[in-house]
């Protein structure tokens, strides 16, 4: 359970008090007219610990969920060593920020320009195909290198139990998959397989029957050796009124299906994006008006809050009050909670999240709204739409 708790805001307890009060401090000493993102390096570094210690394999952090330089140097720093870049300019950043860092180039459709340039000028050696055509395009702009490491990705049956099911857009039939890595094999050094259950998936087995399908689409090859299988990412964040398992059995599965499947042999990696940084930044936003029910903030579906919207009824998103006047009760010990749903600053009608928020009745304008869980995919997507693309960053602890 993170410091937010219940979607009811229950900051009840001792351990949350002491949260509350130092976000508030943090607040009225900040005072922001934008949006302000908050990253908290030691809640990084704690769920990067909790990956390193307990998958078996090589842990890659997906850059696209968060690809703030404060995100990449807190993750190497707490062990990460190796990264999911999904464009030529992720690729670029990551060797920026961690020199030494290992990048796979992991998106299935890159440019012959981004190919080239991964290769020679920031030593990417890994890159992942799910077309013979992708595979043409890097035997020829890396000059027909003898390096290269080759996945193949693979799509999965439906997962109805994902947020987003990845497969709809990438991945070949297992037809196809043993294809391409029987055509792989003759140009690569090293060959992988990998899939992608799909974001947030919140049942384990899916990875179990990812890999049932790995071993289905590696009997069609025999006779070709493959080196490495990624299960990718999917990992869930705890978001309120989710109920998911323990990380811990995630990996666990994961360690049945390699054994069941007799994969023991293949170097393993995964790629978790949001279940390593959700947990990590909050969103702090003004309110600049109050219409009844309706909070009108300096933030929304453009800015930092496109999840609040786009997963309307499938995440919920834990909120704070802090009132403009530091010497009113702010804790919400006594105070009736009640529905709101947010407007975002821009001109667009769409720039609304139904909610339903749980803040204040005496909520207005001026104050403040402290959104958790917002360490992925929210910085990460922010535009500049109709001039509301100011905001600041601040990495601190507490």
């Amino acid at each position: 359970m993170n410091e937010f708790g219940s979607l009811n805001n229950d900051f009840l307890s001792t351990e949350n008090r002491s949260f509350f009060s130092q976000l508030a401090d943090l607040v009225y000493a900040q005072r922001p007219v934008h949006p302000l993102h908050i990253l908290r390096p030691e809640i990084l570094k704690k769920n990067a610990s909790a990956f390193l210690s307990g998958f078996s394999g090589t842990v890659m952090y997906a850059v696209k969920s968060n690809p703030h330089p404060d995100v990449i140097h807190s993750l190497y720093e707490a062990g990460i060593r190796y990264f999911d870049a999904a464009s030529i300019e992720e690729v670029r950043l990551v060797r920026r920020v961690a020199p030494s860092a290992h990048i796979h180039f992991m998106h299935t459709v890159k440019s012959r320009e981004a190919i080239r340039e991964a290769y020679f000028d920031h030593q990417v050696r890994v890159f992942v195909i799910d077309t013979i055509d992708e595979l043409h395009k890097i035997v020829h702009e890396t000059e027909l290198a003898n390096d290269l490491t080759i996945f193949v990705r693979l799509a999965l049956p439906k997962n109805q139990e994902a947020n987003v099911d990845f497969s709809a857009k990438f991945g070949a039939t297992p037809k196809g998959a043993a294809f391409l890595l029987h055509e792989a094999r003759l140009v690569c050094s090293k060959l992988g397989i990998m899939f992608h259950p799909g974001t947030q998936s919140s049942n384990p087995d899916v990875f179990f029957k990812g890999l049932g399908v790995v071993r289905d689409v590696l009997n069609r090859c025999s006779g070709i050796t493959v080196d490495c299988l990624d299960v990718g990412g999917g990992f869930p964040a705890p978001y309120p009124q989710r109920i998911i398992p323990p990380l811990s059995t995630f990996f666990d599965v994961i360690e049945r299906g390699i054994r069941e499947f007799e994969l023991q042999n293949l170097e393993l990696y995964c790629e978790p994006g949001r279940a390593l940084v959700a947990e990590a930044g909050l969103l702090v936003c003004r309110v600049e008006q109050r219409k009844d029910k309706a909070l009108y903030l300096n933030d929304g579906i453009y800015g930092g809050l496109v999840e609040a919207a786009k997963w309307q009824g499938a995440l919920s998103f834990p909120v704070l009050h802090i009132a403009q006047d530091p010497s009113s009760p702010h804790t919400p010990e006594d105070t009736e909670l009640s529905p709101f749903r947010f407007c975002g600053p821009t001109c667009d009608s769409l720039d609304m999240m139904k909610g339903p928020f749980y803040l204040p009745q005496q909520i207005g304008e001026g104050d403040w709204i402290v959104v958790g869980l917002t360490g992925a995919y929210s910085n990460a997507c922010r535009t500049d739409f109709n001039g509301f693309g100011q905001h600041r960053f601040l990495s601190v602890d507490f």
